[in-house]
């Protein structure tokens, strides 16, 4: 007999649910929540599915996740069909079966498991679940959490379900996130021919002193939690494609990954003044994606680092390494924040698995963590 969570995850992962769309994953979970007496508040916004659900009162604890996932790639180079599942040596493969079905399947069942041991439990126990992650990310996590400020909603304690772990499930715990801004620089010249160079301004030899200079900045040397922030140069765009004609204009964009030693003001501010003081004709937009935040030991991270010695037997790293996640949305209320879920080794990537024992084992963690947290 398949198990509880092994099921439930091969009926998410079934659902080509290609981001913001959901497929009818929410719906499937929402039946089964409502089902242990969770009250379910669907919250969409624009193209998005989101919902808010959560049972008991007081000290809050929510389970976060999505059921979008991102495109396939050439089907063709799929062993299996990616919304398939199959079994095959112990390993589930099937698009979301790390990021972040896989999570899901393990969380439902953790609750349901959780209510039945325990129905008048202390504290409350909820989801905030989205279906846009994956893609532009501004109807899901974000709007949500921006809907339960504005009404003064507690939530105490999060648990994002992404994969955190590298090696096996539980090694790494991730108790915050770097910041990232991203800037969209265009050095404005003039055009004109090669050959008359004193009646153009060559807009690529005037920024490359500039960017030299940026590339070579040393921003912070981090600090206990996190790395030294990160500038990384992604775009370059300048000409017209012919190799007589000195370009107009050139356009540049950079991502910083930042820590906690710096915020988005100074980095702007350190930006702005260097290009000014290379004289530079530029305009300049900015988009921040994220603040940084951390999670110090405390409850959460407590309740986390004991459930996975519980069952993995090993001790997690709290690391703060990586992309981006919702959890930088989830951290603006307040919240003890921490990411903990399956391997992360196949994300994004063709032939996506995880180990089926690992998701009934952080099922287990999850559970552990509900009874320390709001039993």
């Amino acid at each position: 007999m398949i198990c509880p969570v092994i099921e439930l995850a091969q009926q998410l992962i079934k659902r080509p649910s290609l981001s913001p769309h959901d497929e009818g994953c929410q719906e499937l979970m929402i039946a089964r929540l409502k089902a242990i007496g969770f009250t379910v508040e669907p919250m969409n916004f624009g193209d998005t599915q989101n919902f808010w659900a959560w049972r008991g009162q007081g000290s809050t604890l929510a389970f976060a996740g999505h059921t979008d996932v991102v495109p396939t790639g050439d089907e063709k180079n799929w062993d299996n069909p990616p919304f398939e599942p199959v079994i095959r040596d112990g390993m589930l493969y099937g698009r979301g079966a790390a990021d972040m079905k896989g999570s899901l399947a393990a969380m439902l069942v953790a609750a349901e498991r959780f209510v039945a041991a325990n129905p008048d439990h202390q504290g409350r126990l909820a989801f905030l679940i989205t279906s846009d992650e994956e893609a532009s990310a501004t109807h899901g996590t974000v709007k949500v959490v921006e809907a339960l400020m504005a009404r003064n909603e507690r939530l105490d304690y999060c648990l994002v379900g992404e994969p955190s772990s590298t090696e096996q499930v539980g090694d790494v715990v991730k108790n915050g996130r770097r910041g990232s801004i991203t800037a969209n620089l265009r050095i404005h010249g003039v055009q004109g021919h090669v050959a008359y160079p004193h009646l153009a301004d060559n807009p690529v030899h005037r920024a490359m002193p500039a960017l030299n200079e940026l590339v070579a900045i040393e921003w912070d040397q981090g600090n206990e939690f996190f790395p030294p922030t990160s500038m990384q140069i992604a775009n370059v765009q300048a000409g017209t494609g012919s190799n007589n004609v000195i370009p107009g204009e050139m356009f540049v964009q950079f991502n910083f990954r930042f820590s906690t030693e710096l915020t988005d003001t100074l980095i702007k501010q350190r930006v702005q003044e260097l290009l000014d003081r290379h004289n530079l004709n530029y305009s300049i937009d900015w988009w921040l994606s994220g603040q940084p935040f951390l999670t110090a030991r405390g409850a959460l991270v407590d309740a986390v680092v004991n459930a996975v010695e519980h069952y993995a037997e090993l001790t997690p790293q709290l690391l703060t390494t990586g992309g981006t996640s919702d959890g930088r949305f989830i951290a603006q209320m307040g919240a003890q924040v921490v990411e903990l879920g399956p391997v992360n080794a196949t994300i994004h990537k063709v032939n996506e698995c995880v180990h089926a024992a690992d998701l009934q084992l952080l099922s287990r963690m999850y559970q552990r963590i509900m009874e320390q947290l709001v039993a």
